[in-house]
């Protein structure tokens, strides 16, 4: 092994992938997208609403419509004297309505019909509404016939609302407050994207080869640089231009992220709600630059604090240090391993469309973690979670959705990475001999006998 030559195929690999258009335009891309998914929902709550609706009641009971609250940008008004049904539909767009609510007189069941007009469908929110205030106002005036004194105050009694606190035991015996529902978020965006960026990469170092061997630029290369030290130096360039993009990605993505949320701060902590503390939080000037996110988690502390500022505590609380840590490693580690594969794939065709039979035995293993990744998130200490957590052929993505649950005990965190690193080695190994063997034989479409012959092959 030239360490020399294979310095001089990463820096080649490096250079090429980099400087390449669709390289820029990925990296660059990419953190428009993440930062989207991250700001666009919460910008979307604060401004996406419009202008005000206007609904207008039509009462046939004469006491329903004042049931009506106005709620965000819709506004609920009973229809004037002469402002007939008929009149309204022909003057919907000139009176600037939403929508029209048609409310019948009472049946001898003390029930109503509802109807509604709009010249769109009606969304979820004022359906939703009108569905809720009348069924209310029905079911107590079918309670008040039963003549049942202090009929509300009995009602207001029994209605119960637990609040179901959910505590993780820790090995020292304290208990802490745990959210099942982040845990499994966080849990499938880095496990899916292990998967992606694996498999992603992995093609990736197989197409190489294979375009540098259906052009016959491989037969210039390998004339000075031994064929191993060519597949080496393929898959550490390619590491390195992963790595490149990642930390560009969480660069920038933090960066939109970080300016956005921090520009809609103060609006965004006033929809949480108007407790005294969110109130002075909000009116900081800090805000109009930057969240300070450890003042929030101080007020999320608070038993009545919004739920928004307890998911903000909840998700400082992550150790994002060694999450962050596990997943460079095991992508790392996962890439060698399945990239090595790929390699040796590549060296055994002649182009592309030749690999499909070859790539199952490679793609099948990520599959299966796949599957049992969603496994994991409602079991994540069973016993299929644990060894295809350590099993190296799945550990990658399965250990990183058992690793946000912290339910991993630092033995099986060591075992699944030595495992995971000696069968890169094996199979580095195993590829660098289908490599040699494979990258100057063409005409021919390979076969797992072939690659088996090449395996068994002395050197």
């Amino acid at each position: 092994m030239n360490l020399s030559k294979i310095g001089l195929v990463i820096s080649h690999e490096y250079a090429v992938r980099v400087r390449k258009k669709s390289f820029i335009l990925t990296t660059l891309l990419t953190p428009l997208l993440f930062g989207a998914l991250i700001c666009v929902p919460a910008l979307i709550m604060l401004w996406g609403g419009g202008g005000e609706q206007k609904v207008k009641i039509i009462d046939g009971t004469g006491e329903l419509a004042a049931r009506f609250e106005d709620s965000g940008n819709t506004h609920y008004e009973l229809a004037a004297e002469g402002e007939t049904l008929d009149l309204m539909k022909e003057l919907f767009k000139e009176m600037g309505l939403y929508a029209i609510v048609d409310i019948s007189p009472y049946n001898d069941k003390d029930e109503v019909t509802v109807t509604t007009y709009s010249k769109e469908p009606l969304n979820i929110e004022v359906k939703a509404a009108v569905g809720r205030t009348v069924n209310k106002a029905i079911e107590e005036r079918k309670l008040a016939r039963y003549k049942i004194g202090n009929l509300q105050e009995i009602l207001s009694d029994v209605k119960t609302d637990i609040k179901l606190n959910t505590l993780t035991l820790k090995e020292d015996g304290k208990a802490e407050e745990d959210s099942v529902e982040l845990y499994m978020i966080v849990a499938y965006v880095l496990s899916f994207l292990i998967y992606i960026f694996v498999f992603m990469f992995g093609t990736m170092v197989m197409r190489s080869v294979i375009d540098e061997k259906s052009s016959r630029v491989v037969e210039v290369i390998v004339s000075s640089v031994n064929s191993v030290d060519l597949m080496i130096g393929k898959i550490v360039g390619v590491a390195l231009v992963a790595l490149t993009q990642f930390a560009i990605w969480i660069g920038l993505t933090a960066a939109i992220a970080g300016g956005v949320m921090g520009a809609a701060g103060p609006k965004l902590l006033g929809s949480l709600g108007d407790s005294e503390q969110v109130m002075q939080l909000a009116a900081q000037p800090s805000l109009g630059v930057h969240p300070d996110l450890g003042q929030l988690a101080q007020v999320a502390t608070d038993e009545n604090a919004p739920e928004a500022l307890k998911m903000v505590a909840q998700i400082r609380s992550l150790n994002w240090g060694s999450i962050l840590g596990c997943f460079l490693l095991y992508f790392l580690l996962g890439y060698l391993l399945y990239a090595a594969m790929f390699a040796a794939i590549g060296s055994a065709v002649d182009n592309e469309a030749d690999t499909q039979q070859l790539q199952l035995p490679l793609t099948l293993p990520l599959i299966v973690g796949l599957f049992i990744m969603l496994h994991t998130f409602e079991h994540p200490s069973s016993p299929l979670s644990v060894w295809a957590s350590i099993i190296p052929w799945t550990s990658p993505m399965v250990m990183l959705a058992r690793i946000p649950f912290n339910v991993v005990p630092a033995w099986q965190l060591i075992l699944s990475l030595v495992l995971l690193f000696l069968t890169f080695l094996g199979t580095a190994w195993v590829s660098a001999k289908i490599y040699k063997a494979g990258i100057l034989m063409y005409g021919k479409k390979s076969s797992f006998k072939d690659l088996w012959h090449w395996i068994r092959m002395k050197e």
